[in-house]
């Protein structure tokens, strides 16, 4: 007998011998096996505190030495630490009312659901190792790693109730069915969610007008494809698109069609954020569901009329959380939901004549953690696409391209079931969903008007939002002469300093959340004098001053980002001298470290104690062929000035240019900073660069 059960020889369950299956697979189906194990164990747990609490029966009180014996038995299976531990959920807290400050031990249940969830992330480790580097793998992996099973369970716990966590773990998809299970049997709902919602019975969505551009680009013929670019283009500022469309037999049919959310995306306090997509799983009756149906009733669809509802990602499974609604499905006549790259929610439609289409590329992790509840009027569409890696494989673009050359026989077969509504569209409208029960991400600082910006990677939401960011600013004394060589060539810019020396500084950024996405930053920049009136000690006295009304700034001598997307926006909003480049950085805590090996650039060491200091608001100065671009970045955190001898900078021997090169020529190759201006968790907004005649 082998140690999964089977006999040598024999097929295991699926049709395949266990010998030949991926250690990715073997460690799914034990993290899949151990998970039903933890949910077994809390039900007895909690039928186990029914008993307890329970009022006593008659036959128990005429034997009160029995009956006292029952209950002090099972009260110690509660809370023993060698026993259940404590029961989950409500019984939880009941118990906790009864027992007061004892609440026994970490219940059994949600320790095995902590190996469980070890094992889930090693299988999504096994099969895409690139996901070791994202935010949110790193926070939980460290969680985990703490000593002892109890000591990770009370780590995740406070990881669950840290809204800045919960932000980066949210779109943590290949993992999300474990983190939901192992919320639950910790008990820990995020803070905020166990309060009374006053907007729990209703949304609110607004119509917003559409571009010249975005009219021009919308599909003028209803198709599966034309529906689905109209989705990738609006999915930028998180906006439903309603759409009238004259079918063949000249009845209008009305389409809706619901975005996802991309990874670390804040949405202008949307209902269609990273942490909704928790929600989403939970219940039927998620923000972004309610938050559909008065764009529905504001476009004027008439009682009856027939309808489509076609998302992607967290807007699929909203879309069909809005089929289950039996009295949303007695208003109209709800035909056919498609969802693209969608996790699958429990249940089917409430009208059993919906034709529900789900569309899956099998390297997409989103909806890979969820098993589709199959029914007759459902079709099930799973490919392989040829990018392995995530969050690409998600990405809807994508999946436009693999209708066209990878799945055409799924694109047919969806669009001949959607025959009715291959025509004319004769009305379009937008809809900016809105969650009243909540302000919006990031709310004040964060709440500003944006402006869509045309990249060569798609349109960009300025100014750029950094809702969850870390960072450190390692500050070296250096040779104003060895910054003057490093300046453009003009004769009205020059370093800030005084005397002969200036400072150097090398920012270290973990953007954890963005509308850029997660990615991390590295630059090296300088600080420069005004550039039409240069006075002494500039640089000190502007300090004093507001950021936007600063004379000086800091040029950017060179810029590495972890994203294409990210390398576009320097470039072309605040022409920084960008480059894509692997790196790995870890600010949380004392602990500063940064691993870039194409840079040939590695940071280690310890932060000591440190004194608060003023927000590093500043401007960042590129070049754009001949002009200066100047960018205002505002921060919102609580910096702290540390020392710098306990953190020391590295370079490779064969470090290639230009930053490597930079920091030789400025000579601290292997200097230690002056100081350390560190902030572990803050906000930024950064606007477009305004161009200066200069």
């Amino acid at each position: 007998m082998r140690a999964d059960g089977h006999a040598p020889g024999r097929p295991a369950p699926g049709g395949q011998d266990a010998d030949q299956r991926t250690t990715e697979e073997l460690l799914r189906e034990g993290a899949r096996e151990i998970a039903e194990v933890a949910e077994g164990v809390r039900a007895v747990a909690e039928r186990t505190a029914d008993a307890l609490l329970a009022p006593p029966r008659k036959d128990s009180a005429r034997h009160p030495r029995t009956g006292l014996t029952a209950r002090w038995a099972l009260l110690r299976a509660l809370t023993d630490p060698r026993c259940l531990g404590a029961p989950a959920g409500p019984a939880r807290r009941r118990l906790t009312r009864l027992l007061g400050a004892r609440r026994g031990g970490e219940p059994l249940a949600a320790l095995t659901a902590v190996t469980s969830l070890r094992l889930r992330i090693a299988a999504v480790l096994a099969g895409h190792p690139e996901l070791a580097r994202d935010p949110g793998i790193r926070r939980l992996t460290a969680a985990l790693g703490t000593q002892g099973d109890r000591e990770a369970v009370r780590a995740l716990r406070t990881l669950f109730q840290d809204p800045g966590a919960q932000r980066a773990l949210a779109a943590l998809a290949p993992v999300l069915a474990e983190l939901l299970t192992v919320r639950s049997l910790l008990d820990a709902e995020p803070r905020g969610e166990t309060e009374p919602d006053p907007g729990a019975e209703h949304g609110a969505a607004e119509a917003v007008d559409l571009t010249d551009r975005e009219r021009q680009t919308l599909a003028t013929e209803g198709s599966l494809l034309g529906f689905l670019r109209n989705i990738d283009i609006l999915a930028p500022e998180g906006r439903v698109l309603v759409q009238n469309v004259r079918g063949p037999d000249g009845v209008v049919r009305y389409v809706v069609q619901a975005p996802g959310t991309s990874p670390g995306r804040p949405r202008h306090g949307s209902p269609r954020d990273v942490v909704g997509a928790w929600r989403e799983q939970l219940t039927a009756d998620s923000p972004y569901t309610r938050a559909l149906r008065p764009a529905i009733e504001d476009h004027g669809i008439p009682r009856g009329a027939e309808l489509a509802l076609i998302g992607h990602g967290e807007g699929g499974t909203a879309l069909l959380n809005l089929a289950r609604d039996a009295a949303f499905c007695r208003a109209y006549r709800l035909t056919h939901v498609i969802a693209v790259g969608s996790p699958a929610p429990a249940g089917r439609p409430a009208d059993p004549r919906t034709w529900t289409g789900h569309l899956t590329n099998e390297h997409d992790l989103v909806p890979a953690a969820t098993t589709a509840d199959p029914h007759p009027g459902r079709y099930e569409a799973r490919y392989t696409g040829p990018t392995r890696a995530f969050p690409e494989s998600h990405l809807l673009r994508e999946y436009i391209g693999h209708l066209r050359t990878v799945a055409p026989e799924a694109r047919e077969h969806i669009d001949e079931a959607l025959t009715p509504y291959r025509g004319p569209v004769v009305r379009s409208q937008a809809y900016q969903l809105k969650d009243p029960a909540r302000p919006p991400e990031g709310h004040p600082f964060l709440t500003l008007p944006t402006a869509s910006v045309p990249t060569t990677t798609g349109p960009v939401g300025v100014p750029v939002r950094y809702q969850d960011s870390a960072a450190a600013h390692l500050c070296f004394p250096v040779d104003t002469e060895a910054v003057r060589a490093l300046l453009p060539d003009v004769p009205w810019m020059r370093p800030s300093g005084i005397g002969r020396h200036t400072l150097a500084v090398l920012s270290l950024y973990e953007h954890r959340c963005s509308t850029l996405g997660p990615y991390t930053e590295i630059a090296l920049s300088v600080p420069v004098d005004d550039l039409w009136r240069p006075r002494p000690a500039d640089l000190a006295t502007d300090v004093l001053r507001r950021a936007d009304l600063r004379r000086t700034g800091r040029y950017v001598l060179s810029l590495a980002v972890t994203t294409e997307e990210a390398r576009v926006a320097a470039r072309e909003l605040w022409g920084l001298p960008a480059v894509r480049a692997a790196a790995e950085v870890q600010l949380t805590g004392h602990r500063l470290r940064l691993s870039a090996p194409g840079l040939g650039i590695a940071v280690l060491g310890r932060l000591g104690p440190g004194v608060r200091c003023p927000e590093p608001d500043w401007a960042l100065y590129g070049r754009r062929g001949e002009s200066t671009v100047r960018t205002a970045i505002r921060t919102s955190g609580r910096p702290r000035l540390h020392a710098g001898a306990g953190v020391r900078l590295r370079l490779d021997t064969a470090a290639a240019e230009p930053m490597a090169g930079q920091l030789r020529r400025l000579g601290i190759d292997t200097a230690r900073p002056l100081f350390v201006v560190a902030c572990p968790q803050f906000m930024v907004h950064r606007a477009a660069g305004a161009v200066l005649p200069r």
